[in-house]
């Protein structure tokens, strides 16, 4: 039986729509079903016990409410508390990844009880980056926002607590989903819907030049990060083939027009891989480019693939290059991936799954 469409990616004008199909003209009833959805998420008709029980069952039978499934779910025993999550789309049982991160224990050993998600916006995708599990498999399709949103309510009965930010930066290129990612920014940021600032939301894009002047247009002041990985033309197109389509001479004017419209620093996310842009021209130029664009780096040393040739820099590597970015007056962070013991780098999850299938939905840890 196909899946039926999810209230998930309606706004409140759309939910009385929706409402008024089957009857119902009320307006405090469109309070009421987005109060169950959107504050107690409720996510069972039967459950919504203000309603008529006749408009229970009629919204049961046209409507559903959770577009995804989670089949598989892997906790970190690094320390990080990371969990990677794998979930089944009702619509055509395609997987995707999600990635739950809680903040970072602090000086005096205490955790903060923020709570980051990885959100995808595709099943696989079309850019092929070559370090990237994601676009191994190719790119099957764009989600909707129903599913976009539906990840984070999933993370949220995982985490039994509020996510409080949001990273698109999991498989997909977000851009390349704009249709449908710009609906559920306006419903994630909405005070009556999710209400997550939109300072705790970061799109990450390899460089995605006309998605980018869309978003800058939105309304919604998100945080960019850029995914460049390769600070001259050359080496970014080696393992970037977006590169081609948008060359350093096309994205770093489009980021310089973000950067004048917007109040927040652009982060520069680059992972470092072993002969490839960890040498001392390449930091060179990145220097150059961060500066250029008033922007910080965040250094991440490659998470390793099975099936790629990529290998991870030696420690002293990582380090002499991230000295040689803050010896310049870059801001710049360093780091390992959280959850390298689970594969928690884009894809990883997903191509194993698809290669090895599972012989139940039942969730497995």
């Amino acid at each position: 039986m196909a899946q039926l469409p999810s209230l998930l990616g309606l706004n409140r004008e759309q939910l009385a729509a929706a409402l008024a199909e089957l009857g119902e003209q009320k307006s405090f009833r469109t309070s009421q079903l987005q109060e169950w959805i959107w504050k107690k998420r409720v996510t069972d008709f039967e459950q919504m016990t203000n309603l008529p029980p006749d408009l229970r069952r009629q919204l049961a039978s046209r409507y559903s409410i959770m577009p995804l499934q989670v089949v598989e779910q892997h906790r970190s025993q690094s320390g990080s508390a990371t969990c990677k999550f794998l979930s089944r789309l009702l619509r055509d049982d395609e997987l995707i990844e999600s990635v739950l991160i809680p903040a970072a224990v602090g000086k005096d050993g205490d955790r903060s009880n923020r709570v980051t998600l990885c959100v995808s916006s595709q099943v696989g995708c079309a850019f092929g980056c070559r370090f990237c599990a994601s676009g191994l498999l190719g790119l099957k399709r764009s989600l909707t926002t129903a599913e976009l949103i539906g990840q984070i309510f999933a993370a949220e009965s995982l985490a039994c607590h509020r996510v409080d930010n949001l990273v698109f930066m999991g498989m997909g290129e977000p851009l390349a989903n704009i249709d449908n990612l710009l609906p559920a920014l306006h419903l994630i940021t909405d005070p009556s819907f999710l209400a997550i600032g939109a300072r705790h939301i970061t799109i990450s894009t390899s460089g995605h030049v006309q998605g980018l002047a869309r978003l800058k247009t939105c309304g919604i002041p998100v945080r960019l990060a850029v995914s460049l990985h390769g600070a001259t033309d050359d080496v970014r197109s080696q393992i970037m083939p977006v590169n081609r389509r948008w060359p350093l001479s096309e994205l770093l004017p489009a980021l310089e027009n973000w950067r004048r419209h917007s109040k927040h620093i652009i982060t520069l996310e680059y992972i470092l891989i072993s002969g490839v842009n960890d040498d001392p021209q390449q930091s060179e130029h990145l220097v150059n480019i961060a500066r250029r664009l008033h922007a910080k780096v965040n250094l991440i040393p490659y998470n390793k693939v099975e099936r790629l040739p990529w290998e991870r820099p030696e420690e002293d590597v990582c380090r002499r290059f991230c000295h040689e970015l803050i010896n310049h007056g870059i801001p710049c962070t360093f780091r390992y991936e959280k959850g390298h013991d689970i594969d928690a780098a884009c894809g990883q999850l997903r191509r194993r799954r698809i290669s090895s299938p599972a012989k139940s939905d039942k969730i497995s840890e």
